[in-house]
């Protein structure tokens, strides 16, 4: 039977870790990878993790590729603290690295939001891959890549992602400034286009295309909140080229 190592990054995770490590219990390798968590997020891993390291962070993608040079089974699974695994996700995924028939696979993930689960808008996100060839690029919205072809698993991840809406606004405040600064390293310029284009178009995709607008308020919401993120990327890469930030 191949072995399977679940990674999972942390930092100042105290409320949702342990439920996340319980429900990855399963796994032959269990590795937190923390940011040098100022809450009892170490204390938690060390006592249900296989290994429990610490790196300064800088960005995702390193943070990732650090713990997968540190992991020794066949496949992975990458989760973080606010996601679970159901029993029939688990099912599937030993199934699945028993029998393969691609190197990676997709899990669709709806977001827990406002209370509900928002079937309706969700992601399909690479999360297992055979280790050999795995790697993660990019620095905010990092991405997942391996070493073959990539199928879908059928059962679906749960993702608490919601911690109420000023944590939620906060945390799209803070990846627009990575995305931002990632956008001025690469001489990127603000245009009208960006500021009122992309999160009107972000809005649209998110309520409409993506199926939102079933959600109710909370898909609205959501909707709303992620093009105000796409916003702020570029008041932010404007006031990086001012110099005001």
């Amino acid at each position: 039977m191949p072995k399977l190592t679940v990674i999972i990054p942390t930092f100042n995770e105290e409320a949702y870790l342990e439920d996340a490590l319980f429900s990855v219990s399963f796994a032959d390798e269990i590795i937190v990878v923390d940011s040098f968590s100022a809450d009892k997020t170490p204390e938690i891993a060390k006592k249900h993790a296989t290994k429990f390291l610490q790196r300064a962070f800088d960005n995702f993608s390193n943070q990732k590729n650090f713990a997968i040079k540190e992991a020794t089974g066949d496949w992975i699974l990458f989760l973080d603290a606010d996601e679970r695994v159901t029993h029939s996700l688990e099912e599937e995924i030993l199934e699945t690295i028993k029998n393969p028939l691609h190197a990676g696979y997709l899990i669709n993930f709806p977001h827990f939001y406002m209370n509900r689960f928002l079937y309706n808008h969700s992601d399909d996100v690479l999360r297992l891959v055979k280790r050999e060839g795995a790697h993660f690029t990019g620095t905010v919205h990092e991405k997942l890549h391996c070493s073959g072809s990539v199928g879908k698993l059928k059962n679906k991840m749960l993702h608490y992602t919601y911690k109420g809406l000023s944590n939620y606004i906060k945390k799209k405040e803070s990846y627009a400034w990575f995305q931002a600064e990632n956008l001025y390293k690469r001489n990127k310029k603000t245009t009208w286009l960006h500021l009122f284009f992309k999160p009107g178009y972000r809005f649209f995709s998110s309520y409409i295309l993506k199926g939102a607008i079933f959600d109710g308020i909370p898909g609205l919401t959501v909707s709303a909140v992620n093009a105000y993120g796409v916003f702020q990327r570029y008041v932010k890469l404007l006031l990086l080229q001012k110099g005001i930030r």
